[in-house]
């Protein structure tokens, strides 16, 4: 798919980029963020970074794509979008929480989404420039470098990141890996995967459309799978977009870690 313009992967990681400029502004590594908090429901925080890149980014995308309809974790939702489609699905500052601390690992998340499913997507990573893109059928990158997910042998002994509790429970169940430090973006946390750092990244329930959509395309076009418990992978753009508990991982490896996290008991304490 191309904008009037031009290839449209390559128009979105621009906008990324310039994005990921203006939220740098308000960030220094391991210091508190210069940028206004506010505080949404459910005790979420988001700054005055994550409200100035989403009316960036509508702009700017809208302008790439004016048929396609727009979702967005900092504009309010709107049923209008149900009936597009495509969808651009927008995460402007994934990690708000670490981006306020100070902690690098926050990313700028997009995905167009096509009749439900995502068709290309940038996960761009300012403060590590770092930048991950995929499109569907074309394989994924990381700073224009092809990618692949782990080629481990066996999920035992792994590297697999994600809520300290759904590990500590897997633990438990017998399963040997080696926990990784949790991730203040999910969607990094997955893309970790797709780059072959980690073997498998979890997300516990009440992930959003915006948490995923674009590490999901990603980490499919690496030789990986994000799904949920029955293995059916996300379907995006639905009325309410939000999605229960999900496993990433290798191809190969991705029925071991499924299993392990049915039979885990933690799953009913929300921790993304």
């Amino acid at each position: 798919m191309q904008s009037g313009d031009g290839d449209l992967l390559t128009l979105m990681r621009s906008a990324a980029l310039e994005a990921g400029a203006l939220a740098l502004a308000f960030f220094s590594a391991g210091v508190a963020t210069s940028a206004r908090i506010d505080w949404k429901a459910g005790d979420s925080p988001v700054s005055e970074a994550d409200y100035a890149v989403d009316v960036f980014l509508r702009e700017r995308l809208g302008a790439l794509l004016p048929e396609a309809g727009w979702l967005s974790e900092e504009t309010a939702d709107s049923p209008e979008r149900l009936s597009r489609e495509h969808v651009f699905i927008v995460d402007p500052i994934d990690g708000t929480r670490g981006f306020i601390k100070g902690d690098p690992r926050w990313a700028i998340s997009i995905a167009l989404v096509t009749r439900g499913q995502p068709q290309q997507a940038v996960l761009h990573l300012p403060a590590l420039n770092e930048t991950f893109t995929a499109k569907a059928g074309s394989g994924a990158h990381l700073n224009d470098l092809r990618i692949n997910a782990s080629s481990r042998a066996a999920l035992s002994g792994s590297a697999i990141s994600g809520p300290p509790n759904l590990l500590a429970d897997m633990a438990r169940g017998g399963l040997a890996f080696e926990a990784q430090p949790r991730v203040p973006s999910l969607a990094y946390r997955l893309a970790l995967v797709a780059c072959g750092r980690i073997e498998a990244g979890i997300a516990s329930t009440n992930a959003w459309d915006w948490d995923i959509a674009a590490a999901d395309l990603i980490v499919a076009e690496s030789g990986g799978l994000l799904t949920d418990l029955d293995q059916r992978r996300p379907a995006y753009n639905s009325p309410l977009p939000r999605h229960g508990v999900l496993g990433a991982a290798p191809v190969h490896l991705h029925g071991a870690l499924i299993k392990a996290l049915r039979e885990t008991s933690a799953l009913q304490k929300p921790q993304l």
